[in-house]
């Protein structure tokens, strides 16, 4: 079994969670990253585990030296902020992401799974989009994306196996929380303002996956014979977990006492809508079993979200909106114009 992992992006929301598994997993895990969001704690505290505090931009081939896998999460992680400078999302998640490949490929780390996206199937006609529907990016933080397995895909031979694992979109509780994806903000406006808010007319579909799902999901690359995973893409989640954005806005509002639903259908609402097929998962992982649904991952983080003491505060605050809290670092200074530390 793969043992030593580089587990770039692990102070973020997904890779605070997924470190600690997999170390109560057995594998030695050792952390990569820059930091942006290592303050942007919810409740309590975060584990502390090896790492090395570096800018993925900057690193060297010593740096991923006496690795196994590398599991790459570390991007700039949403639309907005692909927005607010295509240079800064092309250096970090492409280019980087690409010169990291070629370091991994050199010192003989075998395996290299790439947190992709299902966004990059975009606005599909398709009734079901699966692993050879052709891409359509429509943002920036899509295109990187596309771009990266193509990249990684090109680079794939004898020794070195990329995986592009293609997440719906992640919910859930993270000490370093996120309410920039569709669950969790339906939630937090939810609990906060006793109000759901939903500005397109809630008829596009979405992959959705809990984050602790997610996090159970990737020993499977990590673990399966190099020629079940090799140089592929995986739709990761499974078909019962398609919803329309109306559906998972009224399963919030029966789970949050009181909370009313109120559509506004505006014309500049996000329109994108893809219903992925996840056979190639089910086919090539049979024992998996997902764990968590809408309902009980709209219930735990309405519990969670409760026991915290989260109110509105938190929910108009800058440290759980990816793009506001980079702004504010920005704007006090911390970081400089091409999102690097000024110290």
């Amino acid at each position: 079994m793969t043992k030593r992992v580089l587990l770039t992006g692990h102070d973020g929301y997904i890779g605070t969670v997924m470190a600690p598994f997999l170390m109560d997993r057995g594998y030695r895990v050792t952390g990569l990253d820059t930091g942006y969001f290592r303050d942007t704690l919810l409740g309590g505290q975060a584990p502390e585990i090896p790492e090395i505090r570096k800018d993925i931009r900057d690193l060297t081939p010593r740096d991923v030296e006496g690795f196994d896998a590398i599991i790459h999460l570390a991007a700039l992680s949403n639309d907005p902020l692909g927005d607010l400078d295509r240079d800064w999302t092309r250096h970090i998640n492409l280019d980087a992401t690409v010169r990291l490949a070629g370091y991994a490929k050199q010192a003989g780390v075998s395996r290299f799974l790439l947190a992709s996206s299902c966004i990059m199937y975009g606005m599909s006609e398709t009734a079901e989009v699966d692993e050879t529907t052709p891409l359509a990016p429509l943002t920036e933080y899509a295109r990187s994306k596309a771009k990266c397995e193509e990249a990684l895909s090109e680079m794939a031979g004898d020794g070195f196996s990329p995986v592009f694992i293609r997440n719906g979109t992640v919910y859930g509780y993270s000490p370093r929380m996120r309410l920039d994806t569709v669950m969790n903000d339906l939630t937090a406006q939810a609990i906060s303002t006793g109000k759901i808010v939903i500005y397109s007319d809630g008829t596009p579909w979405r992959p959705v996956i809990h984050i602790n799902d997610l996090v159970r999901t990737f020993p499977n690359y990590l673990e399966a014979p190099i020629d079940v995973i090799h140089n592929q893409a995986f739709n990761n989640g499974s078909d019962d977990l398609n919803y329309r954005i109306i559906e998972l806005a009224e399963i919030v509002s029966k789970t949050v006492p009181g909370a009313t639903l109120e559509i506004q259908s505006r014309a500049d609402a996000d329109q994108r809508t893809y219903k992925a097929s996840f056979a190639k998962f089910a086919r090539a992982f049979p024992d998996f079993a997902f764990q968590w649904n809408p309902e009980n991952g709209a219930a735990d983080l309405y519990e969670t979200f409760k026991k915290l003491g989260f109110g509105g505060e938190d929910f108009d605050g800058d440290q759980f909106i990816r793009l506001h809290w980079l702004k504010h670092l920005l704007a006090s200074g911390r970081l400089d114009e091409t999102l690097r530390w000024k110290s």
